[in-house]
């Protein structure tokens, strides 16, 4: 599995897989993976060629009392679920 750090990074690999022939399903997350995402992983493996994934807190998607700050992150266990799950490529940051 590529790990793509930044957002340059991952779209390089993307057109890398896609000049290659490959379709891909991407599954966007919010990291802190359990087996609803990995459902998803699956199902995007039945209908492309190449899964990616994406781990990305958005601020933007927390209200003003909402605590950001204490959303769940465990970067290393998450990349692990998806090496498992066949991801060819992954751009996490927490």
């Amino acid at each position: 599995m590529q790990i793509c750090p930044s957002k340059i990074r991952i779209c390089q690999e993307i057109a890398q897989l896609r000049a290659a022939g490959k379709t891909i399903g991407l599954v966007p997350t919010m990291g802190f993976l359990h087996d609803g995402h990995l459902q998803l992983m699956r199902r995007a493996a039945q209908s492309a060629d190449a899964v990616v994934a994406t781990i990305f807190v958005n601020p933007t998607q927390f209200g003003p009392n909402e605590d950001l700050d204490r959303y769940p992150c465990d970067l290393n266990h998450d990349l692990a679920l998806l090496r498992a799950e066949g991801v060819a490529a992954a751009s996490g940051h927490a």
